[in-house]
């Protein structure tokens, strides 16, 4: 990892673990059983922007900020992100646009955070319908958030930003 990047992951990394310990309580959505923070995805989709490694390390923080925060459901859930910035930062490297990796991980991250949760005891019923649908909200709401930070970002002329 070039510093520059390894500089961009760790202020990703700083964030995302930011968001849900001091951001939490007010920017938290819950909708019992389940829970969204809104803008928690954003450092990990900027992250895919940066390189696989990046996404890979914003994605683990992220799980470990939700995990000391909310408990080990929650934290399991996020651990998932560790996928998704996975297969979208190599999506991005591939040259595939932001907005259609954002779109092809979107699946990925519905399903992945609804099949985590059933060794909690969670029903299929309420991983399927409230985690998998309340995921899938949740990313295209963070999705346009980090569009539009990396629209920002790219025309503030920042090189190393492929939007």
């Amino acid at each position: 990892m070039k510093t520059r990047e390894l500089v961009t992951a760790a202020l990703l990394a700083a964030l995302s673990l930011a968001i849900p310990l001091a951001f939490g309580g007010f920017l938290m959505v819950q909708v019992p059983p389940w829970t969204a923070t809104i803008a928690s995805h954003v450092p990990l989709f900027l992250s895919m922007l940066v390189s696989p490694l990046a996404a890979l390390m914003v994605g683990a923080v992220s799980a470990l900020g939700f995990f000391i925060k909310v408990g080990p459901v929650v934290g399991a859930r996020a651990a998932m992100h560790i996928l998704v910035g996975g297969v979208g930062a190599n999506l991005v490297r591939r040259e595939v646009p932001f907005r259609n990796a954002l779109l092809i991980v979107l699946p990925i991250h519905a399903v992945s955070e609804a099949l985590i949760v059933l060794p909690f005891g969670w029903s299929l019923a309420n991983a399927g319908v409230v985690v998998a649908v309340g995921t899938a909200l949740h990313h295209l709401v963070d999705t346009a958030i980090a569009l539009s930070l990396a629209g920002i970002l790219a025309k503030i002329n920042l090189a190393f930003w492929r939007h």
